[in-house]
């Protein structure tokens, strides 16, 4: 299997685990979330497809972090009924864009055409704001556990 049937197959799994977890999450904003974070594979699936038919495929930027935003706005001051299992696949799904992340910036390395350096650079970036959104997924669907737990006077976050 060559790079590209390796990234483009890996997109594909991260498309289907995000709908999976969208499917199970029980709330509308975070399905919403999964949502585009599995949209955002997609994205990077056809440009790397493209990449692959023709040299120098440009790759649509994404709003996902402005976007999710926005959601998080609608949804605050909710509490969610998750078990830690449920909190798990959201960890698992951050360590899958970590590896997605370094693996786009290793290959970038590797390759000698300068526009798939750059494409491969580009996911790289997105790959790290998903690790981002999904540590802030992690942090506002656990803030009731760990509220409790790190209850000190200095803990003055607004929900």
């Amino acid at each position: 299997m060559g790079i590209f049937e390796y990234a483009m197959q890996m997109e594909k799994d991260g498309e289907a685990y995000y709908r999976e977890l969208a499917a199970k999450s029980g709330d509308v904003g975070l399905a919403t979330i999964l949502g585009m974070l599995a949209d955002d594979e997609v994205k990077h699936y056809r440009a790397l497809q493209e990449m692959q038919r023709a040299a120098g495929a440009e790759m649509a930027g994404t709003k996902v972090l402005a976007d999710a935003k926005n959601v998080f706005a609608q949804m605050r001051g909710q509490t969610f009924d998750l078990d830690v299992s449920q909190i798990e696949l959201y960890r698992k799904a951050q360590e899958i864009e970590r590896r997605s992340q370094e693996f786009y910036a290793k290959r970038a390395k590797e390759v000698s055409n300068p526009a798939h350096e750059k494409l491969f650079l580009r996911i790289a970036e997105e790959e790290e704001r998903h690790y981002f959104l999904l540590d802030h997924v992690i942090e506002f669907v656990s803030r009731p556990q760990t509220w409790i737990e790190d209850a000190e006077f200095t803990h003055l976050d607004e929900y």
